[in-house]
């Protein structure tokens, strides 16, 4: 019985982190649409096409994702957004960038 509950909570919980880990590009649509819409002046479908996801993931890599989005949008400021933000709205980016295929809702 023990084992049992132990089998459950695990499943229960592999399948709340695989629902989250999925959700960050959903998450980063709605801090797009909430933080950067405005002072970007522009929806978060015209930012993400503005690289594919091979640029966006080098940008990334290279640590310029924050410089990228002060270049694109010049209203946002340096340190205004938290690492967990500019994160979503990375996959966010990569999800829908030139060559995803994809189009986002907002």
């Amino acid at each position: 019985m023990k084992l049992l509950k132990i089998i459950v909570a695990g499943s229960l919980a592999l399948g709340l982190a695989t629902t989250s880990l999925s959700a960050d590009s959903v998450k980063g649509q709605k801090l797009f649409n909430k933080l950067l819409k405005e002072p970007c002046g522009m929806t978060g479908a015209k930012f993400a096409v503005k690289h594919t996801q091979a640029e966006w993931k080098q940008i990334k890599t290279d640590g310029k994702f924050e410089e990228e989005i002060i270049k694109i949008c010049p209203n946002v400021k340096a340190g205004e957004l938290k690492e967990s933000v500019m994160e979503h709205i990375f996959d966010f980016s990569v999800d829908f960038a030139s060559d995803s295929g994809n189009v986002p809702s907002c």
